[in-house]
């Protein structure tokens, strides 16, 4: 299976370091909003464009920034009716699995 987090230093090393450096070393870490809400906002892209890798990689993120389970199901349902429900039910497949990390 591909994993970005593997694959993409070994296949596209400025891609990685972009990633790295300017992604999540200064968009993610700019004062003008917490990690929580740029999880949110990633998380609501990414669940509207039907990502699901790059989603599931992103619920966990929301977690470790402080989402909790309830909050993110609650993202899932409301964006549902805007993204529609096959984007939604497929997020929530990522959810559950994410979920059942016992790692988390």
């Amino acid at each position: 299976m591909f994993s970005p987090s593997e694959a993409l230093p070994r296949l596209a090393p400025k891609l990685d370091q972009l990633t790295r450096e300017a992604l999540f070393g200064d968009v993610w870490q700019r004062a003008a909003l917490s990690p929580r809400e740029r999880s949110l906002i990633t998380i609501a892209a990414l669940l509207g464009q039907s990502r699901p890798h790059a989603l599931a990689f992103h619920l966990r993120r929301g977690r470790d920034n402080g989402l909790a389970a309830d909050e993110l199901a609650e993202v899932v349902t409301h964006l549902a009716f805007y993204v529609g429900w096959p984007s939604a039910t497929a997020a929530l497949e990522q959810l559950d699995a994410v979920l059942a990390d016992p790692t988390l």
